[in-house]
């Protein structure tokens, strides 16, 4: 067997390195972030010999298994998502000297780029430190030798989030007015099998081919036989991982399907969209990086002709709500907050927040994991501005972390869908 390579020591250890020998044997074990998207990620990292296996298992084990390990000072999803990772190892159903973790990286102003240090460092007091950890980050913070990303493994990947944005935000609309309980589900499924095929054979990337699966999608949902019946629109913003995390937000999505809702979230491509606008903001205020700022314009140029293309296909669907355009959501966000305001969600959470109203979705639900101030600041901070343009509107902060009250929560949920029947 290869010796294991060690990647420079920090905080007074050794790190392993992820080799290429161990991409054969190794099983890579990722958090459950975004649960209609990471299934089609992780079938695209398999197609590449990468044995990712996506962590759904939930409960208050889980976050008192990342409270052992991460001091609960820490933000509240980094406590859920180490929980997952080292319960995983400590289960007995992986071998930790045959299995990796990965962690996901923004690299931006946020804890969030120290998540892989606590990580190791929980590894090594449970006497696992033989266990790499692999940053994955679009800015590569942290190399690793035997984990590569390839460029056409790097465009799938992205084409995947733009399917599992259509995937969700149609799951979302139909499956509450579903005639046959469960058709919904199995069509997503139907979709995520197909799409996996057209991934490994390279195909449904671009053009044409990439319009006419969105539309076949979009067309399959659309011939699932509905109720006509009315439900209370509620739309959920907020911190990117207790927005779309069942375990970071204590199942909302299932405690809101219990209460007969419909429910709207944002989907991932506007999040990939601020960051970009946010390099050409840094450049713009602060003199950053030109390359970089080219960069960012290049991808901001690709994402709104693949979000032109997404919203034109929904277009021909007159039953689906379709997002607004990034320029407009941008708009929104100027009208409430400046948009040198990019830590945590910056000016994207109220931005989206008053994009869910115009669409319909006049109750928000903002979800806010302790830790985070950034994000409680433009999401709690924000809303007497967003109540004074939308009077209308009901917006419910919750606050998530790990000694929060479930049964609170509930309660603020429904007195906020009380309010919405006293007005309708």
């Amino acid at each position: 067997m290869a010796k294991k390579k060690k990647a420079p020591a920090r905080h007074g250890f050794e790190n392993p390195e992820f080799t290429r020998e161990m991409k054969k044997t190794y099983s890579i074990l990722a958090p459950d972030i975004f649960p209609v998207h990471m299934e089609l990620i992780r079938r695209i990292f398999r197609s590449y010999g990468y044995r990712v296996e996506i962590l759904r298992k939930g409960g208050r084990e889980i976050i008192e298994k990342g409270l052992e390990h991460i001091h609960n000072d820490m933000c509240y999803p980094l406590i859920c998502i180490a929980g997952q990772q080292l319960s995983a190892l400590a289960s007995g159903d992986y071998d930790p000297d045959k299995s990796a973790l990965i962690m996901f990286q923004t690299g931006g102003g946020c804890r969030a780029s120290n998540y892989i240090w606590l990580l190791r460092k929980a590894l090594r007091s449970m006497g696992m430190e033989q266990v790499p950890v692999i940053s994955l980050s679009l800015n590569r913070m942290e190399r690793s030798g035997g984990f590569r990303v390839y460029p056409m493994m790097l465009v799938k990947t992205m084409v995947a989030i733009i399917y599992g944005d259509l995937l969700m935000l149609l799951r979302n609309q139909v499956r509450p007015y579903e005639k046959v309980k469960g058709e919904t589900e199995r069509t997503l499924k139907k979709w995520s099998e197909y799409l996996t095929e057209e991934f490994r054979k390279n195909r449904g990337l671009f053009g044409r081919a990439f319009k006419n699966n969105l539309r076949a999608i979009a067309g399959d949902f659309d011939s699932i036989p509905c109720t006509g019946e009315k439900k209370t629109k509620v739309g959920i913003v907020g911190e990117i991982y207790v927005k779309y995390s069942p375990l970071g937000n204590n199942g909302l999505e299932a405690l809101l399907d219990s209460l007969n809702c419909e429910y709207m979230v944002p989907g991932v491509l506007g999040f990939f969209q601020f960051m970009f606008d946010n390099r050409l903001t840094d450049q713009a205020l602060y003199g950053g990086s030109r390359i970089g700022a080219f960069i960012a314009a290049l991808g901001g140029l690709v994402a709104r002709r693949i979000e032109k293309t997404f919203t034109d296909v929904l277009k021909e669907f007159p039953r689906f709500t379709a997002p607004a355009p990034f320029e407009h959501i941008r708009e929104l966000g100027s009208r409430v907050i400046g948009r040198e305001v990019k830590m945590g969600e910056g000016w994207l959470l109220p931005a989206e927040a008053a994009e869910l109203i115009e669409n319909g979705y006049n109750n928000i639900i903002c979800v806010q994991p302790f830790g985070c101030l950034p994000n409680h600041i433009v999401g709690k901070g924000a809303m007497r501005t967003l109540k004074n343009l939308y009077p209308h509107a009901n917006i419910c902060p919750i606050d998530y972390d790990s000694g929060a009250s479930g049964v609170n929560q509930e309660n603020r949920i429904r007195l906020m869908l009380a309010m919405a029947e006293e007005q309708q």
